[in-house]
C-alpha cells in the first residue's frame, strides 16, 4: 500500500503522523518511509534513535520502494494543485493531518474545491487534539464535515509523549512517557481504519 501524508499548514503533526503510520504498517509487512519534506524531519527522527522501518530521501525512493510491501511518503507542506494531483495519483490514500485550530482549519478549507478537482482517495486526520473539556476538535470536525470533507473517525490526541519520541528518535510507544502507549493506540486505530 502507498500512503502519502501531506499538510496545508506547518506544525500540524504531518511527520509525526507519517512516522507512526509507518510504525503501524511495519507490523503488517516491510515498510519504507520516504522523506520528501525539505526539512528532512523524518530522516532526523530516524538518525536520533531507532525506528522499525527504513527511511530514505525522496531521491532514493525509486530505488528502494519496489522492495517493500508498504510505502509511506512524508511530503513538503502546502502542496499546490499540480503537486496535490501528483501526490493523489501516486498513492492509494492521501492522509491530510490538521490540528483543530482556526488557522489550520482555514488553510484546509481553502483547498476543499482543489481536493474535489484532484479526486482520488483522501481523508482528513484531526491531530494535536486537546483532551476534554476543550471542544475545539468537535467544532473542527463539524466544520470539516459541513464542508463535505472525508474524515477519519479517530483522531490523534496531544501528548508530551510525541515530543519525547521525536527527541529520542523512537516511536511514541518507546518514548518512556507514561502516556506513550495510549498515544500509540490513537495511531493504531487510524491504521486499522485505513486497512479496513
Amino acid at each position: 500500500m502507498f500512503i502519502t501524508v501531506a499538510g496545508f499548514k506547518g506544525g500540524v503533526g504531518k511527520t509525526t503522523t507519517a512516522i507512526h503510520l509507518a510504525c503501524f504498517f511495519s507490523t503488517l509487512g516491510d515498510t519504507l518511509l520516504v522523506d520528501g519534506d525539505p526539512n528532512h524531519s523524518a530522516t532526523g527522527w530516524a538518525k536520533r534513535g531507532s525506528l522499525p522501518f527504513k527511511v530514505v530521501d525522496l531521491m532514493a525512493a525509486g530505488r528502494y520502494s519496489r522492495d517493500f510491501d508498504h510505502v509511506i511518503i512524508d511530503t513538503a507542506a502546502r502542496p499546490d494543485k499540480e503537486e496535490l494531483e501528483a501526490l493523489s495519483d501516486g498513492c492509494d490514500l492521501l492522509v491530510l493531518p490538521t490540528s483543530p485550530d482556526a488557522l489550520a482549519i482555514d488553510a484546509l478549507l481553502q483547498t476543499v474545491d482543489l481536493l474535489e478537482e484532484v479526486g482520488g482517495d483522501y481523508r482528513v486526520l484531526l491531530t494535536l487534539v486537546h483532551p476534554p473539556p476543550v471542544k475545539s476538535a468537535e467544532m473542527a470536525r463539524e466544520a470539516l464535515l459541513d464542508a463535505g470533507l472525508k474524515l477519519f473517525d479517530g483522531e490523534i490526541r496531544r501528548y508530551i509523549a510525541h515530543e519525547k519520541a521525536s527527541l529520542l528518535g523512537v516511536p511514541v510507544y518507546e518514548s518512556g512517557d507514561r502516556r506513550g502507549k495510549i498515544a500509540w493506540r490513537d495511531y493504531e486505530n487510524i491504521g486499522k481504519e485505513i486497512v479496513g
